[in-house]
């Protein structure tokens, strides 16, 4: 467990918004190390085929992701984040049975999942807490992309989901108690994820409403 009192830390948040840049920092002044969710994302993607997990191939296949709606990708988006679930839980199950402390930071870490993994860190006598990052300005995600990804394209309708998805992803974490903390300004956001995860989240009230994740 870390000075700070938490064993793991859950932090999510849509693409684009600063979470690995957060995460890094976080770990790096309470001596966690990282585990990036999008690595076992790619990995569970590998290791099945459409036929087999369709909810998580939702993307492949189809011609030309972008230029579907906002809102139809976000929908795909929702689904496959909710059919890795079991997945994230994994991991978290996993890092309890070691004492080394860690930040686990990715796009698809579901509010509903993370309810049910700081329950599960409590049942194991251990500290797990969850925080969810949110920008709701598109226009601040599209900067971001740039200053990330330089290229002659601007990815405004990559940054149109990714706002969509940080407006569904913080009403769902505050359905549920978890804390959502506002992205800016940037140079009070160590302080700002400091205070939430000094706050101990009511996990059994989340894991109680866990199932309603629509």
């Amino acid at each position: 467990m870390t000075e700070n009192g938490w064993d793991i830390v859950l932090l999510g948040g849509a693409s684009g918004v600063g979470k690995s840049r957060a995460a890094a920092r976080l770990a790096g002044a309470s001596g966690a190390f990282v585990v990036e969710f999008d690595d076992v994302v790619s990995a569970v993607q590998e290791t099945t085929t459409a036929a087999q997990h369709p909810q998580l191939h939702l993307f492949a296949g189809l011609p030309d992701p972008d230029g579907l709606p906002a809102a139809q990708v976000l929908e795909l988006q929702i689904a496959t984040a909710r059919a890795l679930e079991p997945a994230m839980l994994g991991v978290v199950r996993n890092r309890l049975t070691v004492d080394v402390p860690a930040v686990v930071e990715g796009d698809y870490l579901t509010p509903a999942a993370a309810a049910l993994a700081v329950e599960a860190g409590r049942v194991a006598g251990r500290s797990v807490r969850a925080v969810f990052l949110h920008e709701p300005d598109a226009a601040r995600i599209t900067a971001n992309y740039a200053a990330r990804e330089p290229g002659p394209s601007a990815q405004a309708q990559r940054a149109e989901v990714s706002s969509r998805y940080s407006h569904w992803l913080a009403g769902q974490a505050r359905r549920l108690a978890l804390p959502v903390v506002a992205c800016r300004p940037w140079d009070t956001l160590d302080v700002r994820l400091g205070e939430a995860l000094r706050t101990d989240s009511p996990a059994s009230a989340g894991s109680r409403r866990a199932s309603a994740n629509t």
